[in-house]
């Protein structure tokens, strides 16, 4: 009989079995289930479980009575917390039976079982494989299987500093500081204990994967990226942490764990799975080192979701100490430490639900349909909590988005932009220090209303108050080349490239940096390597575009121009390349053809009238693009496609109007 939620009264004397398999593995589990049922034995298995049931205490019910514990170790469940969670059960408990269904051998930490190999299983209740399952379970039953030895303890190495005049510490008792208790206790002692030295500006670097999404439902995996995108903004706002941002990229497809770390430059891995029902939340998270694999620091957390904001400061908290530790004193780790706290936040749930739905909307970034959608999640957090700093900055962030993509100067373009600062300024009135906030008002006052002068304090507020974070680097280096700080925007984007050296839209953000610089090789340079990470990447082919025309490498150009997706960039690259190399009439439909389908590309117009020798042209669409409120004029004061209007006194009365 299944084993009620909540009750743990078993209805026979069958003995109950619990097996634990990955989900992927269930064609091969299912014959092992089906063998110890028809053996007679009352079978536990995730398959029991019946709609609207508390999922997480009913396995937890049934793994604690479980007279012994099937684990079905495979290439899959050996990377499944929640299989080494169980199997880690079985094994405290004494009722451990390991199998292996692909020859794969179990993980470190149950090597010190009897494997039985059944990867040659046909399934048939007949074979030998059968009977050796069947015995192996009778036998730790019956309390005659082999015992398991022992694991030696583990002890923690001293670290260059004052020599260790305190007691042996084990590395768990170290770092998590006893059973269930978060590490920051044991780390306390450790320094009491003089472990560890310090070194007054060190750091150290990590990565924080996207949680793996346990649930079984694919519908909820914006709650487990967005708890691990949580944890990143907590972390790398640790002075003491260099902190890289995973990016989806083909550089990493398909890598394992420790090739994404060694790409992305780190020394450490925060890693880890997630399940939830509709009132708590489970969370298996570890602290991985990449050059030997060594954990210093893992725990399993079961909470209601009430709490859920608790438990991602305790991670992050635990994380940090753990890793600051060993490169700073005391006073200097607690001092990062409160660097991380959490600003703009929200105690609801139903909010934070909303806001994680919407943030996975925006992350998706595939169209105006999607926009809208993370909009009204955006909105739906706001309703369930009116205070929520950070969903009224990703609100403004959203409306801008949407804004962008209309004709400028229209009413509705301007009332969306409008609405965009009134949400910014909202978000800003509840948390001041809010760095998205201080970002979404500058884009808003600067792509909204090209007011530049009134953008450039929110831009600055915006690196100021997120050091660590590399999306808001980027977005500040891309905001500061269109004045004059060339070198300020490249000292910004190569802090980007060190954090996010996989960010496709990084290293296009470098390119145009290198545009505006006149750095032509390198332009092509960091085009290319954002091609090769994202090929669908938009407007980096016309960067090349652009740095060819400039090199004098026309045909190169029109070749870049034709590959380039983003069709209004392709036509203007495509009509100046063709004019240069004689085809005129070429340039002239280009140029027709971006007029006809593209009634915002004034400021493009601009670009190739400058570049084709018609100068009067070429002003009359920037002071369309002007009254327009075209986005485009931000580039007008380091756009070397612009170059041949410099001496115009229509263009320069055109800079001053614009505070360039």
């Amino acid at each position: 009989m299944p084993v009620e939620s909540g009750d743990d009264t078993r209805s026979d004397a069958r003995p109950l079995l619990f097996v634990s398999y990955s989900r992927t593995d269930l064609p091969r589990a299912r014959p092992v289930i089906d063998l110890l049922e028809s053996a007679g034995f009352d079978v536990w298995w995730d398959g029991r479980l019946e709609g609207g049931e508390n999922y997480l205490q009913t396995t937890e019910t049934a793994l604690e009575t479980a007279a012994c514990v099937v684990v079905l170790w495979s290439a899959t469940s050996v990377a499944s917390h929640w299989v080494r969670d169980e199997a880690q059960r079985g094994r405290e408990r004494g009722c451990l039976v390991p199998l292996t269904i692909d020859g794969t051998m179990a993980p470190l930490g149950f090597r010190q079982f009897q494997l039985l190999d059944i990867s040659g299983w046909d399934g048939s209740a007949a074979s030998t494989d059968a009977q050796r399952i069947l015995v192996a379970v009778r036998a730790r039953l019956t309390g005659d299987g082999p015992a398991p030895v022992a694991p030696a303890p583990v002890t923690v190495a001293p670290l260059p500093g004052p020599k260790p005049t305190g007691p042996a510490l084990s590395r768990r008792t170290l770092v998590i500081g006893g059973a269930g208790v978060a590490g920051a206790a044991g780390l306390l002692g450790a320094w009491q204990f003089g472990l560890f030295g310090s070194a007054a500006n060190a750091t150290t670097s990590m990565v924080v994967l996207p949680f793996i999404n346990d649930t079984g439902d694919p519908q909820k995996k914006y709650f487990s990226d967005g708890l691990s995108r949580e944890l990143r903004s907590i972390l790398s706002r640790n002075p003491r942490l260099k902190v890289a941002a995973p990016t989806s990229s083909s550089a990493i497809e398909g890598e394992d764990d420790f090739a994404i770390g060694r790409k992305l430059g780190v020394e450490h891995i925060l890693r880890g799975n997630v399940q939830r029902d509709n009132e708590r939340v489970r969370v298996s998270a570890e602290l991985v080192q990449i050059k030997d694999g060594g954990i210093p620091w893992s725990d399993n957390f079961d909470r209601t979701l009430s709490d859920v904001f608790a438990l991602q400061s305790e991670i992050a908290e635990t994380v940090a100490l753990s890793l600051v530790a060993t490169i700073a004193t005391e006073g200097e780790a607690k001092q990062a430490a409160a660097a991380q706290k959490e600003i703009g936040g929200t105690s609801s749930v139903a909010a934070y639900e909303a806001f994680l739905r919407g943030h996975a909307l925006y992350d998706l970034s595939s169209g105006s349909e999607s926009d809208r959608a993370a909009l009204a999640q955006f909105d739906a957090a706001i309703a369930a909590d009116p205070n929520y700093a950070i969903a009224h900055a990703m609100r403004s962030t959203m409306l801008a988005s949407i804004g962008i993509n209309l004709a400028s100067g229209e009413g509705e373009h301007d009332t969306i932009f409008n609405d965009a600062i009134a949400a910014a300024e909202r978000a800003l009135a509840i948390e001041p220090r809010l760095p998205r906030a201080h970002l979404a008002l500058g884009y808003a006052l600067s792509h909204g209303r090209l007011d530049i002068a009134a953008a450039m304090p929110h831009y600055r507020a915006a690196e100021k108050n997120a050091a660590g974070d590399s999306d808001i680097k980027r977005a500040v280096a891309s905001f500061l080349i269109y004045g004059a700080e060339q070198a300020r925007a490249q000292a910004l984007i190569d802090e980007v490239l060190a954090l996010d050296p996989l960010n496709a839209r990084a290293f296009r953000s470098a390119g145009y940096i290198a545009i505006f610089a006149r750095q032509y090789p390198q332009v092509i340079k960091h085009m290319e390597r954002a091609i090769v990470l994202n090929p669908s990447l938009a407007s980096a082919q016309f960067g090349i575009a652009i740095a060819r025309l400039m090199q004098g490498d026309n045909a190169g150009a029109l070749k870049a121009a034709e590959a380039e997706p983003a069709k209004a960039f392709a036509l203007t690259a495509a009509a100046i390349a063709k004019h240069r190399m004689g085809d005129t009439a070429g340039a002239e439909a280009a140029l027709a053809t971006m007029q006809r389908d593209f009634d915002g590309s004034h400021y493009q117009q601009a670009e190739v009238n400058a570049q084709i020798g018609r100068p009067a042209e070429a002003l009359k669409w920037l002071e369309i693009a002007y009254a327009k409120r075209d986005p485009g004029l931000l580039w007008l004061r380091n756009d070397p496609l612009l170059d041949p209007l410099r001496g115009e006194a229509r263009f320069k009365e055109l800079l001053s109007r614009l505070g360039s």
